[in-house]
């Protein structure tokens, strides 16, 4: 899902480090470089997720998250170089949804965004039935048809496919899959995805050894189409 997020970081090339890799996963992107340009930002367009650093000139990101809070219920991440047991708690008692402690792996923090999306997204969404084709996946009830008939699929196929459904035609990188599927557990392999691809063409591909719904796209990853091509 492109999201808009907005980025309050004072550190300016800290900020366009996150930008780029934001963009890179498709978000659109604002950057502001204070606390008060950012809580009149989150007030002129609200913002699907704000990534806050907490030491900022001018209002700090604990008074914006405050701000922010009372007013919206967009996720916050917060970004702090203050890793104490204390900071944080101040930090999640403010209403934020999450924190990264500097430095941080810009691959954790694009995996911390892409999970409080999917988080705000299920939330507005809960019962949404996702059509893809005749492909039905229905998240509300853990179930997934193909033409009406029954799909059995395990947790971690019905994942995929929900993750798939929810952007037809969007490629999925192997990586991203896996964290949709397994989180971070470090001794799953990429191969697993793999795996899941080929146990669930056996099940919606009408011919898995030519499939036509879960499609490869060499050298990148898997994306979902109606079948009609």
């Amino acid at each position: 899902m492109c999201a808009y997020v907005l980025v309050a970081e004072d550190d300016v090339k800290q900020a366009e480090l996150v930008r780029r890799y934001l963009e890179r996963e498709g978000h659109s992107v604002l950057v502001v470089h204070d606390g008060r340009a950012a809580i009149d930002e989150a007030r002129g367009r609200e913002p699907d997720l704000v990534v806050l650093d907490v030491m900022m000139p001018k209002a700090d990101g604990l008074d914006v998250c405050r701000v922010i809070r009372a007013e919206s219920d967009v996720p916050v991440l917060m970004l702090t170089a203050r890793a104490t047991e204390d900071d944080l708690l101040v930090g999640l008692d403010l209403g934020a949804d999450d924190y990264v402690t500097k430095p941080y792996s810009p691959r954790e923090l694009m995996a911390r965004v892409r999970t409080l999306l999917r988080r705000a997204r299920r939330s507005r969404d809960p019962g949404e039935t996702l059509k893809v084709g005749d492909l039905l996946v229905d998240p509300a009830r853990h179930l997934v048809s193909v033409a009406g008939g029954p799909v059995d699929c395990t947790p971690a196929e019905f994942r995929i496919l929900e993750t798939l459904a929810a952007q037809p035609e969007r490629v999925f990188t192997r990586a991203q899959l896996l964290e949709e599927v397994h989180g971070f557990d470090r001794f799953i392999t990429r191969r697993t995805v793999d795996v899941h691809m080929l146990n669930l063409r056996k099940k919606i591909e009408p011919d898995p050894r030519r499939p036509t719904r879960i499609l490869t796209v060499y050298g990148v990853g898997y994306k979902l189409t109606d079948g009609s091509g």
